[in-house]
């Protein structure tokens, strides 16, 4: 077996000493007890029960809320009844007694409240009367309440009349509702994904279960852990936070326990020791796990820099658990592939001598190709992949609340009803909070700004403020909607310095100024991360700048082709606001796991085999684990349409082509021509041009890649066995 020298690690010869010996299982007891203990002593901090929060405290639109629980009636929130009749026609009174009967229903079962009479619509084919809440209620708890209130609505209503209860806290409601029983779902369709890929991958009866439960118990811990340290840090989550960390625990866990275990098959054809074998997979693929880990964990800490809370609480869990992911996989899987040995690939198994994957198969020669026709596949490919990053020129971001859900939801139905009797903006004002000493002023600038079709005090707060309701004439959520809030913001500002408006329509335009502001902080944060972990890798100076602007290229790529099937195949409106972070920081991160993998393997084959022969023989190398964790993660982000939240099928479906794009374009035709084409100035200063260049050939290959006689300059390697190490029997 061949090794380069400038591979050798004595820290990974001790680690994989340790996890691979005879007494690993004991090492492996240790490590999922501290898990089973995490387990029964952290609380569960509910957090997958919480709707998620998209807009910062110091919003301006955060800032009205909480100044509203100081005014008369602000310590509650209501929601909409509105009673219509099926046949659309006009109510009678007896409809309208049926209504108003619906409405008492409702305040008694929510604890009572002010008689507010029903109000209709000009039509008269529709009434309305709000029902207050108690703001304080979220997630499954404001979900039970609207529920609640929606049965004692519909209790008794005549068949020909349809009741809808909608507004704000049944907008939450409802996506609160989506994530009822979210956790068992996606660990049910997530489980029956990985199991059956890894069961094709390895066409094994058995060894599928192994890595399939360490990283199931990984997953449950890191649950625990993951919310408990953002509950620490006051980042606590929501059902969407918990969701998507533990896809990430599952899609990442299996790419390394992949590669781990794909390198442990390709060491047992070399080896008839399998702890032999096992110790020296552990040493050449633990690096490029840790590296791939830290750069996915620190790429995810950077959203600490976002503003949103939903978006930094999912950078504190999600790198908690992927920190929990990488430990199982490293101190739990390779005792107990130590512990079952080589029949555990029953009944494929693999025996010394059973060929060199490194210069056979299929990979070989795709690489050998590529490398044979660098240049003209180079630049048809970034063609390629440049002509897709162009649609992103042309796909709409900015999803409406309204347009959340793919499927029936009462609070979207309702809303869309009462937009059909009711003006814009009737029944979910505008609020304006000022100094009530500038009342007249404030006044006069809510009547001048444009847009706005009336304005009312609303009552004055013991600290000296005066609230308005304000009307607007745009469509909730639009375009038009934020141009009115932008400029009422302007003119009461030029009357009040303090002044402040909010409602629903300034939360949506704060949410999206404030996803807007977290891609252009984060998403260099991101790059920095993954240029600074492959800088230390490799310690090369063209190497990292060339291999992270490939996979921006493809993450480029992915987001306008994903976001182009979004809204044009799929018929979706908008792209989320957070989806261009998401998918960024998704793509970028977990695409440098498999240049991880790929270019770790060509560093170590370089050095004996030259530039050219070193990135070739690490494509076949490499190629099926990288092919098969690339369909495993594209297939386990896909899992979050099962969810009925538009926002996370996008996520699914762009972070799926992504990573496609990356595993079969970027990986296996892009970085072997670049570095075909760079030839040893790639790793310069790590190799010097004199020590690689000599051997930059493959044994038989010609310069065009064509079959011939090795020539003088073909490599001679010598063969180094290495030795055993301490604490691994022969």
């Amino acid at each position: 077996m061949h090794r380069a020298p400038e591979t050798r690690r004595p820290i990974w010869d001790r680690i994989a000493a340790l996890v691979c010996g005879r007494r690993s299982w004991m090492l492996a007891l240790i490590v999922v007890g501290l898990g089973g203990a995490l387990l029964g002593l952290l609380p569960d901090t509910g957090s997958a029960e919480r709707s998620p929060v998209v807009v910062p405290p110091t919003a301006e639109s955060a800032r009205v809320a909480e100044l509203l629980k100081g005014f008369p009636g602000g310590d509650q929130a209501p929601v909409i009844l509105l009673v219509t009749r099926s046949d659309g026609a006009g109510l009678s009174p007896a409809d309208l007694a049926a209504a108003d009967q619906a409405r008492e229903r409702m305040l008694t079962a929510a604890g009572g409240g002010p008689p507010i009479p029903l109000v209709p619509s000009a039509d008269g084919a529709a009434v309305l009367a709000p029902v207050p809440l108690r703001p304080d209620l979220t997630g499954f708890a404001l979900s039970d309440e609207v529920t609640a209130l929606r049965v004692a609505a519909r209790d008794g209503l005549p068949s020909d009349l349809q009741a809808n209860v909608t507004g704000g806290p049944a907008f939450g409601a409802d996506i609160a509702n989506s994530f009822s029983g979210a956790n068992f779902i996606l660990l049910a369709a997530t489980v029956a994904v990985v199991a059956l890929l890894l069961i094709l991958t390895y066409r094994s009866p058995v060894l599928w279960l192994v890595p399939l439960l360490v990283i199931a118990l990984a997953d449950r811990v890191a649950a625990v852990l993951g919310s408990s340290v953002a509950e620490t840090f006051g980042m606590g989550g929501d059902g969407s936070t918990s969701g998507t960390t533990s896809v990430l625990v599952f899609g990442a866990g299996t790419n390394y326990a992949l590669l781990l275990i794909s390198r442990y098959r390709e060491e047992l054809r070399r080896d008839g020791d399998h702890r032999q074998a096992l110790h020296t997979a552990v040493r050449f693929a633990g690096p490029a796990i840790l590296a791939s880990n830290a750069t996915v964990v620190l790429a995810l800490l950077t959203l600490l820099f976002a503003d949103s809370p939903s978006t930094r609480s999912l950078g504190v869990e999600a790198a908690s658990g992927l920190v929990v992911a990488a430990v199982f996989v490293l101190f739990v899987l390779p005792p107990l592939l130590a512990l079952f040995g080589r029949k555990l690939f029953w009944p494929f198994i693999p025996r010394p001598g059973g060929g060199e994957i490194t210069t056979t198969g299929l990979w070989y020669r795709v690489a050998d190709w590529v490398s044979g026709h660098a240049g003209r596949v180079a630049v048809s490919s970034i063609l390629v992949l440049g002509g897709l990053s162009t649609l992103i020129a042309g796909t709409p971001v900015g999803l409406a609340l309204v347009d959340q859900f793919r499927v029936s939801a009462d609070s979207i139905d309702g809303f869309k009803n009462l937009t059909t009797h009711f003006p814009s903006g009737v029944t979910d004002p505008t609020r304006v909070i000022a100094d009530t000493d500038r009342t007249e002023a404030v006044s006069a600038a809510i009547q001048a700004a444009p847009g706005v079709v009336s304005a009312n005090p609303a009552g004055a707060s013991d600290g000296g403020l005066t609230q308005w309701q304000v009307v607007i004439d745009a469509a909730p959520g639009s375009a038009s909607a934020f141009d009115t809030i932008a400029a009422l913001r302007d003119t009461v500002r030029e009357a009040d310095p303090g002044g402040l408006v909010g409602g629903s329509d300034a939360q949506a335009l704060d949410a999206r100024d404030t996803a807007v502001r977290d891609r252009w902080v984060v998403m260099p944060a991101i790059l920095a991360v993954v240029l600074v972990v492959l800088f230390v890798l490799l310690r090369a100076v063209l190497a990292p700048p060339m291999l992270a602007a490939a996979t921006v290229l493809s993450t480029l790529a992915a987001l306008g082709l994903g976001g182009w099937v979004s809204v044009h195949v799929v018929g979706f409106p908008a792209l989320d606001n957070t989806i261009p972070l998401f998918a960024f920081l998704f793509l970028v991160a977990l695409g440098i796991d498999y240049t991880i993998f790929l270019v770790t393997r060509a560093k170590e084959e370089t050095p004996l085999y030259g530039t050219r022969g070193g990135i070739v023989r690490a494509v076949s190398a490499t190629g099926g684990v990288i092919t098969s964790a690339g369909i495993v993660l594209a297939a386990v982000f896909c899992v979050l349409s099962v969810l009925p939240l538009i926002f996370l099928t996008q996520m699914g479906i762009i972070v799926g082509l992504g990573i496609l794009l990356d595993t079969f374009v970027v990986r296996t035709i892009v970085i072997p021509a670049l570095f075909t084409l760079i030839g040893p100035r790639i790793w310069w200063p790590a190799f010097r041009s004199d020590d690689i260049e000599r051997t930059d050939a493959l044994p038989g290959l010609t310069e065009g890649g064509r079959r011939g006689s090795p020539g003088d300059d073909a490599p001679r390697p010598t063969a180094r066995t290495p030795q055993p190490a301490p604490g691994t029997a022969r």
